[in-house]
């Protein structure tokens, strides 16, 4: 299968670094380009894309507004069959980038990003991991947790309702950063029963990935910044 995806940043160049790299590849094609995030939604209303590389800082439109408008409806629900949107960010730590996930996206990655991490990451989003470094979103997570409004009931109320016992450990453990391997020694079960526990999981609490699970935990007071696995 293809995957189809568009380029949106500011910099020309740095466009055509990144479709150097992808062209190369024989299951992705570069489906669009654009210079901001005005454009890419222009974009969007013809052209079929399924992974979109997001810069933020951008004219006219930003990354994170444009990420909001693409990934979540107008009551701040997930839009079912949006194209999943991976931020670029120039440093490691970029609370822009925080705000893009919040927004939707399904991760991040540096604008220096080796060629084979960046190809690595298009294919697991595609893929329906949604989450190209789990440590690494929490880190990101843990750096900017005062932004998060702090939690107006107990933590952890109704949130995880609908859930079971296992898919509650299973969600707690996701909002840890841990990987589904990581979760399945954890637990003693297979990788094929975790996914399929995470898979229900962001069914039942309507969320879009893996890394929109890692936000509700921490808005909710399920996880502390900082705390340990």
């Amino acid at each position: 299968m293809t995957i189809r995806v568009m380029l949106v940043d500011d910099q020309e160049l740095l466009r055509t670094g990144f479709r150097m790299i992808l062209q190369s590849q024989g299951d992705i094609e570069i489906a669009a380009e654009a210079g901001d995030g005005a454009r890419a939604l222009e974009l969007l209303r013809h052209t079929p894309v399924d992974v979109i590389l997001m810069d933020v800082r951008m004219p006219r439109l930003d990354g994170v507004q444009a990420t909001r408008r693409i990934c979540l409806a107008e009551d701040g629900s997930p839009l079912p069959n949006a194209p999943h949107v991976l931020i670029l960010t120039t440093f490691d730590l970029d609370e822009y980038a925080f705000a893009a996930l919040k927004a939707g996206a399904s991760g991040f990655l540096l604008k220096d990003v080796p060629p084979t991490e960046l190809v690595a990451a298009i294919r697991a989003v595609h893929g329906g991991d949604a989450v190209v470094a789990p440590t690494t979103t929490r880190r990101m997570i843990d750096r900017f947790a005062e932004v998060l409004p702090t939690p107006h009931s107990a933590p952890g109320s109704d949130v995880l309702g609908p859930l079971t016992e296992r898919e509650r450990e299973v969600f707690l453990l996701v909002a840890q950063g841990l990987s589904n391997g990581e979760i399945a020694a954890r637990l003693v079960l297979s990788e094929a029963t975790v996914k399929t526990h995470v898979g229900r999981i962001l069914a039942k609490l309507g969320l879009r990935d893996r890394v929109q699970a890692v936000v509700l935990a921490y808005e909710a007071g399920l996880i502390r910044a900082g705390a340990a696995d």
